[in-house]
């Protein structure tokens, strides 16, 4: 144990003192580089043309990053709703594994296309989808 001990106590000493006997090299600085001289336009009238930028449209996204769609159907993403609307199905949505659906004036929900099908009301559906329809 104790030659474990002289060893490393050794060890660190010499690692030690090669620090203490290393002169470091002087930093080096990147050189500067000169600045260009500002320079003032030919003539003060001197416009460029000004071409309207037009505001991007992306194509909605068929997916959502947070949610899978539903098995087996097909369907869109729509984000200011916060689910998938089910194509060729009236009024029908999907998130997280529960489908919900506007139906004469009421929500109801299930966890399948097939049903069956519960009765609930704007708290019982996703936010963005109960402002859909709000009374």
């Amino acid at each position: 144990m104790h030659a474990i001990a002289r060893v490393s106590l050794l060890t660190l000493a010499l690692g030690l003192s090669a620090c203490a006997v290393h002169n470091p090299q002087p930093r080096t600085t990147a050189p500067t580089i000169p600045s260009l001289p500002q320079t003032s336009p030919t003539s003060p009238n001197t416009t460029l043309p000004v071409t309207p930028s037009k505001p991007s449209t992306k194509p909605a996204p068929r997916t959502s990053a947070s949610f899978a769609p539903p098995p087996g159907g097909a369907s869109h993403w729509e984000p200011k709703l916060g689910v998938y609307v089910l194509d060729g199905q009236a009024d029908t949505y999907y998130r997280q594994r529960t489908y919900y659906r506007w139906d004469g004036g009421s929500w109801t929900w299930s966890t399948s296309l097939n049903g069956p099908w519960q009765a609930t009301d704007t708290g019982g559906v996703p936010p963005g989808l109960g402002r859909l329809h709000a009374q």
